[in-house]
């Protein structure tokens, strides 16, 4: 068979089977003849360990890679500009208001620029796997592990392949997709289908904002630190402290919509945050159905949006939102439902609501002629 059609029926591009071909097939005959086991044997004898890296036996590619990783900012007049950088603690990147200012290059960069300044000559080559590699396995040396602070994500670690493969909104069923939403949603003629999200502020804080389609009433729902938080250290897969997790999230939304009649809790939207994981136990708990809109389409939760637009005139982006108790929270939603409705003679979201409350308990009076 030809290259090509090896390269189909193993689902693999035709350029790695002739790569393949050319680098480990036989040589002692008088033709290109490939075996598995001479192609075995090539690949074990390339890959034996130890090996010294590029970077350690090559001085001077090693400095023309951390002159482009680390080269300093500087004025027209020659001054360096930006902050110094914190010390170096071994363990993992600095805040990001602290990096240095560097002209970092990326790792591709460099190893695409090498041929192009040096085409004459063979040992300025590296690849950028080569770099990373130099960065975040220590043994490989090279390079020291602080230019990792130099990346453009500033990792100074690997990010593991397990977490690659993790589905981002696992808890997004598809029962709860927003296509599975009743239509009557849409048109907002009927009370009690609900917009939900967070907004997030300093120090892993956060309130949950909720506002009802029809009348455009607004519950906030404070949402304080839990227990422990800041006391005891952070463990992995432990319970969470910061006051949004998705059973304390849970929790706080039943008892936000609990006081409400049943036909004014008809349904739930929100957008694919980790907080509502525990959607199923609180549909269960309340029987309100929760769905999940579409990813980045926040105008699919449009009152949602436009209200936490409203709620930063009162908590700024960069506040600390656990400064606040849930008096305060709650006196700020009353002064957002008391707001008037654009034109005069509107009800404001507060009447409007308490409409739907009286139309929703007083019993229908049946009518006889």
């Amino acid at each position: 068979m030809g290259v090509r059609e090896i390269a189909r029926r193993l689902n693999r591009s035709p350029s790695t089977i002739s790569r393949e071909l050319r680098r480990n097939a036989s040589t002692r005959t008088y033709q290109l003849e490939y075996k598995a086991s001479t192609a075995q044997w090539h690949a074990e004898r390339r890959s034996a360990r130890p090996k010294a890296a590029k970077l350690v036996t090559r001085e001077r590619l090693r400095q023309y890679v951390q002159e482009k990783l680390s080269g300093e900012i500087v004025t027209a007049e020659g001054e360096v500009v930006g902050p110094t950088g914190p010390v170096w603690d071994g363990k993992n990147k600095p805040h990001r208001g602290d990096r240095e200012w560097v002209t970092a290059w990326s790792p591709q960069q460099i190893a695409k620029r090498l041929p192009l300044e040096f085409p004459d000559d063979s040992t300025m080559r590296i690849s950028h796997e080569a770099i990373y590699q130099s960065l975040y396995v220590e043994s490989r040396g090279g390079l020291e592990r602080r230019q990792s602070w130099h990346l453009r994500r500033g990792r100074t670690k690997r990010m593991p392949r397990a977490r690659t493969r993790q589905q981002t909104w696992a808890h997004v069923t598809e029962d709860t997709v927003l296509d599975k939403r009743p239509k009557e949603v849409e048109d907002r003629k009927i009370a009690g289908h609900w917009e939900g999200d967070l907004i997030i502020g300093l120090k892993r804080s956060a309130i949950a904002t909720l506002i009802e389609r029809t009348t455009r009433y607004a519950i906030l729902v404070h949402l304080p630190r839990q227990p422990g938080y800041g006391v005891l250290a952070p463990k992995k897969n432990g319970p969470a402290l910061a006051g949004y997790g998705a059973l304390t999230m849970k929790d706080a939304l039943i008892k936000s919509m609990s006081s409400l009649p049943a036909a004014l809790r008809r349904s739930l939207t929100w957008d694919r945050g980790k907080e509502l994981s525990a959607h199923a136990l609180f549909t269960e708990e309340t029987t309100v159905p929760v769905y999940f809109a579409d990813a980045k389409s926040p105008w699919q939760r449009g009152s949602n949006e436009h209200l936490n637009g409203l709620i930063r005139q009162y908590f700024p982006k960069g506040t600390n939102l656990s400064r606040w108790s849930a008096v305060e929270i709650a006196a700020i939603a009353t002064a957002i439902n008391n707001r008037p409705r654009g034109i005069l003679g509107w009800k404001s979201p507060a009447e409007a609501f308490e409409d739907q409350l009286r139309s929703v308990r007083q019993p229908t009076v049946a009518t006889t002629s």
